[in-house]
């Protein structure tokens, strides 16, 4: 007998069922960058808004892994959920500690996972985004009912903490965010809108050469800047001042939504600039686009799992909220969410 599903399946939504996180030891102040370089806490302040970072200890054990591991974990216990209840673990990384074996392999066997699925999604800044919409879209269609996805990120070990990195080592930290998506029988609940996008001709504008054949065409070689992250500040922030505004008005068109309507957005913390520009261009109140890039700076994967740890842990998304989730980054990537929760 149908149940009115195109495939005869039961309808089935989509929620955030637990979310957690984990930061290094480690604070990385702005006062302790004026003695590893050339800079100073009120330049920094006023073209990024940071004033620390968290940067991981290899030596005290701490990874990309271990921080996701750990966010991970925390998720699994504010959802109330064993390790062994996922389905699936995705990990949105820039910084697995090796290529093979993947990232989310080695943070299964951490949480005792068993033998679910694992793998790594790599998106640079919009890896958590468009993880979201991989892992909803997965349960939407009936092969997993519980997903863990993480973002995590450990850029301090790609920073050239000297002179000559100064523009850039300044802006990252390193963190982990996780999230449970879950099937429910409220089929209220999920997604009312995504976008994903890329634009590969801009891959120049930030990428970590590992060989003389990675530096982009008129660029020379410098083996000096062999795993470390090259970015052209100046365009990238020419690419995420138009981009964002133009990837929320896509998604609240698409969902049919007014942008007053969203009792939150968590974005993707790469400048406090970008992030006021967008707030002011749509008319919002400041408890509505939240910033923590102060705190932590640019997290990459980590940065919008973890401003949503802390918004539900605080209260300030709970169920009933349409919540959106915005990022972009490296590729040049740009992705959003709009949840139902």
């Amino acid at each position: 007998m149908s149940n009115g599903s195109p495939t005869g399946r039961r309808p089935i939504g989509v929620r955030i069922a637990g979310t957690g996180s984990a930061l290094p030891q480690r604070r990385l102040t702005n006062a302790d960058l004026e003695k590893m370089m050339e800079t100073s806490d009120e330049w920094i302040v006023q073209r990024t808004g940071i004033r620390e970072r968290r940067i991981i200890d290899r030596s005290k054990g701490e990874s990309t892994s271990q921080l996701a591991a750990e966010a991970l974990q925390g998720a699994l216990a504010d959802a109330r959920l064993n390790a062994t209840d996922l389905d699936l673990i995705i990990i949105a990384t820039m910084t697995a500690e090796m290529s093979c074996p993947a990232s989310a392999s080695l943070v299964a066997n951490m949480v005792g996972a068993g033998t679910c699925g694992a793998f790594d999604l790599t998106a640079a800044c919009s890896g958590f985004v468009y993880g979201l919409n991989v892992a909803h879209d997965l349960i939407k269609g009936g092969a997993y009912r519980t997903i863990g996805l993480v973002g995590a990120d450990a850029l301090s070990t790609l920073m050239d903490y000297s002179n000559n990195g100064r523009s850039t080592s300044i802006i990252f930290g390193d963190a982990a965010g996780a999230a449970i998506i879950k099937a429910t029988d409220d089929t209220s609940k999920g997604l009312l809108a995504q976008a994903m996008h890329s634009d590969g001709r801009g891959w120049k504008e930030i990428y970590v050469p590992r060989c003389a054949e990675d530096f982009p065409p008129g660029i020379a070689a410098d083996d000096a800047k062999y795993n470390h992250v090259q970015m052209n500040g100046a365009s990238v922030f020419k690419f995420a001042v138009g981009t964002f505004p133009e990837l929320i008005q896509q998604t609240l068109d698409s969902a049919k939504v007014a942008a007053s309507e969203v009792d939150m957005y968590v974005c993707h913390q790469s400048n406090q600039r970008i992030l006021t520009a967008a707030r002011e261009r749509f008319g919002l109140a400041e408890d509505k686009l939240y910033v923590n890039i102060d705190r932590f700076g640019n997290t990459v994967g980590a940065s919008v799992p973890l401003c949503l740890d802390e918004l539900r842990k605080s209260g300030r998304i709970r169920d009933g909220h349409k919540v959106m989730f915005v990022a972009f980054g490296g590729g040049l990537t740009w992705g959003s969410s709009l949840w139902q929760l």
